[in-house]
């Protein structure tokens, strides 16, 4: 909870930063904020609690992904910098990212459905906002509006199925909702509406298949920065939230709800997949590749809803520095050629290695190839769903991933081909890809991480 106050306390300095005309802090006062927060978290381990009357939960799967969160928007801060460099818009933008982390953390550490809507409003509503916040680009202010629209769509589904809910169990309390259901043997018929209605609200967060049409075009129209932001803290907070909704207050109804969350895992699988074989740009590939991401945390989940935590929370890691670091080298690539066609990353190992590098190891780890931490992420999945008899799911995911192999290696092979210019990469931007390459590693060598929860 420490951590969750000092986010807070970050999004309104840099509210009043501009007041007192302390913007020229605003980038070192958020980053060390940040460092700050994760270390409460640490602290905060084995002080698990409630807070605020049982609405806020901040137990190991709370402090877990609050501190993946707040790992990932530290190096967030870290590489796009840039971003803040407009003086009449830093505090703003500054503002609504930390805004975006609040409710992100809020969003994992819910214990009341009001709180799961306040966070999930908090991130919606800022990050409308970041996606249009580069006003030079049209294709910036209509995924702004695209998001809008489909995201107040969505919202209106989860606050209708939480009304549902609510008025079958008489709470909005998640236990309370999971006693009440164990204790009744029969509930009113539209509480299953209200529980469809919460996963397809969830389900379009999370970019799952079908309710991922928004992902390609607000990826690619948002300024990159803000695209990396959606990818990762916001997906972290999207699908703690996912977790631990259905993993707690509807866990009876599990078994039903199985046919329909694989139902999902198949056509997001497809659908995603081979729908980025055909991209050219590398931006939109990856936003296909996010939502395949999704298809692949789902089955982990849907395999075992009670026990697969500590599996999604590994996979999610993997995927959030893979993704960090492969949108890193998109935003220098863009900066410096004018875009992210695959073409632009032509003779990028001999002009500059580590940028190639860092994309390697990031669409290695995405991919599934060893050692990367994102081989770990899908084996882990996929023994979960094999132990628990989804062979036939786990075959189709294992070629699914096969696919993905083919459209991962278009940059790899356009960087490995002749192409002229000359990349710039500054020295903090090195540093963050080294980093980040070795936390890859890393995690890849330690995938006991996932006995974490």
């Amino acid at each position: 909870m420490n951590a969750l106050y000092v986010i807070c306390g970050l999004g309104i300095f840099s509210l009043v930063a501009e007041v007192f005309n302390l913007r020229k802090w605003i980038f070192f006062v958020s980053l060390f904020g940040l460092l700050v927060a994760l270390t409460w978290v640490v602290i905060d381990w084995k002080a698990i609690s409630y807070f605020y009357r049982g609405m806020v939960y901040f137990d190991h799967f709370a402090l877990a992904f609050s501190g993946l969160i707040l790992l990932i928007s530290i190096f967030w801060f870290w590489m796009f910098r840039d971003y803040f460099v407009d003086e009449e818009h830093r505090t703003d933008k500054s503002a609504l990212v930390l805004f975006v982390v609040t409710g992100a953390v809020m969003m994992v550490s819910f214990n009341n459905m009001a709180i799961l809507f306040l966070g999930l409003e908090i991130l919606s509503i800022s990050i409308y906002v970041l996606a249009g916040s580069n006003k030079q680009n049209l294709f910036s202010t209509e995924a702004a509006f695209k998001y809008f629209l489909m995201g107040s769509f969505a919202t209106g589904f989860l606050l209708f199925g939480i009304t549902l809910v609510y008025g079958a169990t008489g709470s909005f309390n998640i236990t309370e909702i999971a006693n009440f259901i164990i204790a009744h043997r029969t509930l009113p018929r539209f509480i299953y509406i209200g529980i469809l209605m919460m996963m397809v609200g969830l389900a379009f967060k999370i970019s799952a298949v079908p309710f991922h049409q928004w992902a390609p075009d607000v990826y690619e129209g948002s300024p990159t920065p803000i695209t990396t932001l959606m990818s990762t803290v916001v997906k972290i907070g999207a699908f703690g939230a996912f977790v631990k909704l259905f993993s707690v207050a509807f866990i009876t109804f599990s078994p039903s709800l199985k046919l329909i969350e694989q139902g999902i895992v198949v056509i997001t699988l497809l659908v995603a997949n081979i729908t980025a074989v055909y991209q050219l740009n590398v931006k939109r590939m990856l936003a296909y590749s996010s939502v395949a991401q999704v298809g692949y945390l789902l089955l982990g989940f849907s395999s075992d809803s009670a026990h697969s935590a500590g599996t999604v929370f590994y996979y999610l890691t993997a995927y959030s520095v893979a993704s960090v670091m492969s949108f890193a080298v998109v935003e220098i690539v863009e900066k410096n050629t004018g875009s992210a066609h695959v073409d632009n990353f032509k003779g990028l190992f001999k002009n500059n290695p580590l940028l190639a590098v860092a994309m390697t190891v990031a669409l290695f780890s995405l991919a599934g190839i060893p050692p990367f931490a994102g081989f770990f992420g899908k084996y882990l999945v996929f023994t979960l769903s094999i132990g628990n008899g989804y062979i036939v799911l786990t075959i189709l995911a294992l070629i699914t991933s096969l696919m993905g192999v083919y459209y991962y290696f278009k940059p790899l092979v356009a960087m490995s081909q002749p192409g002229s210019g000359k990349i710039v990469i500054f020295s903090s931007e090195k540093i963050l890809l080294w980093v980040l390459i070795l936390i890859n590693i890393a995690v890849g060598i330690f995938p006991d991480l996932a006995q974490l929860l």
